[in-house]
């Protein structure tokens, strides 16, 4: 490991290039690289394996710093505590982050346990789900073109390190699902078989649609079976990130049972 780089000037280029990691929905894709703020992504992408870029440390949190962090970076800077707001995404100061190089996009998985999103924008219904995915033995998620960037900042936090378990696919067409070898199950609020009464197959993919206009009639069409959620209650329809959650949950019991 190479000795720390102290930062103290707001003008440095390094705090400029954290800045646009840290605040902007799809700078990562321009700059091949990801910012991961807070103690919990950083343990979270070391616990699976990943190596680190470039490890950031407010200086008051060098000397708690676990010698593991360390050696699991390129490099390490350290920057003053008056400049972290400076490039933070966060309204309280996390003192620790990590730049990680975006692992390269790779072909979809045909035959993987999949969550494909369809159009799904609200970055925080994106991060849950993908953290239900994890949760539930799904090891892929697909997302179509008007989907939440996977590696935007709102979606890694709401996603709490679950990306790191994931083979992700994004900015896909829907002609594309068609060469997934396993069942496509779409959720709807009208029709199809109720979710607890269905017989659900194992491996399958499950695609959850646009907030507001649900799963999109080409994706429907490709649906070897459509599911609906009982609800007791009588509202309209479920957050989809409920719904996923739900859904997937039900399947990842299917999985125990195979």
């Amino acid at each position: 490991m190479s000795a720390p780089v102290f930062i103290s000037s707001r003008a440095n280029p390094f705090l400029k290039e954290l800045k646009r990691l840290a605040q902007g929905s799809t700078a990562y894709r321009k700059q091949g690289q990801v910012w991961l703020e807070g103690d919990h992504l950083v343990r979270a992408a070391l616990e699976r394996g990943q190596r680190l870029d470039t490890l950031v440390l407010a200086e008051s949190l060098v000397a708690q710093a676990p010698a593991a962090w360390l050696d699991s970076a390129e490099a390490t800077v350290v920057v003053a505590d008056s400049l972290w707001r400076e490039f933070s995404g966060l309204e309280s100061a996390a003192w620790v982050g990590g730049r990680l190089n975006l692992p390269a996009q790779t072909a979809m998985r045909p035959d993987a346990p999949t969550v494909v999103l369809d159009r799904v924008q609200d970055a925080g219904n994106v991060g849950s789900i993908l953290r239900s995915a994890a949760a539930f033995g799904f090891t892929q998620v697909l997302a179509l073109k008007g989907t939440a960037a996977l590696w935007s900042p709102k979606v890694l936090r709401a996603g709490m390190g679950a990306h790191f378990g994931l083979h992700l696919v994004e900015s896909l067409d829907a002609p594309e699902v068609a060469a997934l070898r396993v069942p496509l199950l779409a959720t709807s609020s009208h029709q199809g078989h109720a979710l607890h009464q269905a017989q659900l197959p194992w491996p399958c993919a499950w695609v959850m649609g646009h907030e507001g206009q649900g799963v999109g009639p080409e994706l429907m069409a490709q649906a070897q079976q459509r599911v609906r959620i009982a609800q007791p209650g009588g509202e309209e329809s479920l957050n989809v990130a409920a719904a996923a959650a739900i859904c997937l949950h039900a399947s990842g019991l299917q999985a125990v049972r195979v």
